[in-house]
């Protein structure tokens, strides 16, 4: 009989409804309910994108889901992975999905966030609270940190480079006119002085993509930072946009390597903030495709978790 291997699929989370929302921002305020306009801001962001709150909790069931299919693949003579997920903001929370794993016997599990890129203040939180909790419960568990240089992730980002640099090309525009834009979501600058390693990882990640897609005009930029009195990582996507049209570069695409999946950050802050900036400038902007459950990005964490286990010893096939 195979012995069901737990494997943790963390990510930020996004509320289920429009009436979920006010309990969602409540809880990324540390308990602190948001004043009327800030809760009218968020809900008016969602409901501005296409489809509104739904898509973005439906895309990352189909991750999940999606990622244990292609770790049972592997077809290993000793271990079955059974995939639970365990959201920062809403339920299920990360200590309900280990609760989860607990309550269905499973005794040793590994641990995966959904961002490529590590941060104690972003992944370090998330694994900080899951290992608290499989420490209370009696789950053996590990946990990959980043991935930020797999291979399969590499290729998977820069295929979607090069199919919006075509579509550039379509419109007359040469491919080393286009100025790419490598972004992610910013954190604040104290993480520079903790020797934290999230934004060379975000620039590796860069390096990588550019020259997997052939491409030499590109720069590092940050996005949707939080709007608190400490200074965040910077410059801005839209401040970079600003910069560039001063300097007549009219072709710009925004890659948000920072993100897997179709965010809020990516379908208003890029799809629509950006986009109203764009037309403001007179510039043409493009943003490449998010990865969703794409098969290179699935099999880039069934890997990632794979390696872990065997590294662990909890598999041997």
């Amino acid at each position: 009989m195979k012995k069901k291997i737990g494997v943790l699929v963390l990510s930020y989370g996004t509320p289920k409804s429009l009436d979920d929302v006010e309990a969602y921002y409540t809880h990324i305020r540390r308990g602190s309910p948001p004043a009327p306009e800030q809760l009218k801001e968020l809900k008016d962001r969602y409901e501005a994108i296409v489809g509104g709150v739904f898509p973005l909790r439906e895309n990352t069931d189909r991750q999940v889901q999606r990622m244990q299919e292609e770790l049972n693949k592997f077809n290993l003579p000793d271990a079955e992975f059974v995939c639970y997920q365990g959201l920062k903001h809403t339920d299920p929370f990360i200590e309900d999905g280990v609760r989860n794993m607990a309550a269905d016997g499973i005794k040793e599990a590994v641990g995966i966030v959904l961002a490529p890129h590590y941060s104690t203040m972003s992944v370090g939180t998330y694994i900080k609270r899951a290992k608290a909790t499989a420490e209370e419960v009696g789950v053996q568990m590990s946990f990959i940190e980043s991935y930020h240089l797999h291979p399969k992730l590499i290729e998977a980002f820069s295929q979607r480079v090069s199919a919006k640099l075509d579509l550039f090309e379509e419109i007359g525009a040469k491919r080393d006119e286009v100025k790419v834009l490598f972004s992610a979501h910013s954190l604040p600058e104290r993480i520079l002085t903790m020797g934290d390693p999230y934004r060379d990882q975000l620039l590796e990640t860069s390096e990588a993509v550019a020259a997997a897609a052939g491409v030499t005009n590109w720069q590092f930029t940050w996005q949707s930072a939080g709007r608190t009195a400490e200074p965040w990582l910077g410059p801005d996507v839209l401040e970079t946009m600003k910069d560039l049209s001063e300097r007549d570069v009219r072709y710009m695409l925004v890659s948000p390597l920072g993100f897997v999946s179709d965010h809020l950050e990516v379908l208003y802050d890029l799809d629509i903030e950006a986009q109203e900036v764009a037309e403001e400038l007179d510039v043409r902007v493009m943003r490449i495709d998010s990865l969703n459950t794409d098969p290179l990005y699935m099999e880039t964490l069934a890997e990632c978790v794979l390696a872990e286990c065997r590294k662990e010893a909890l598999v041997h096939g």
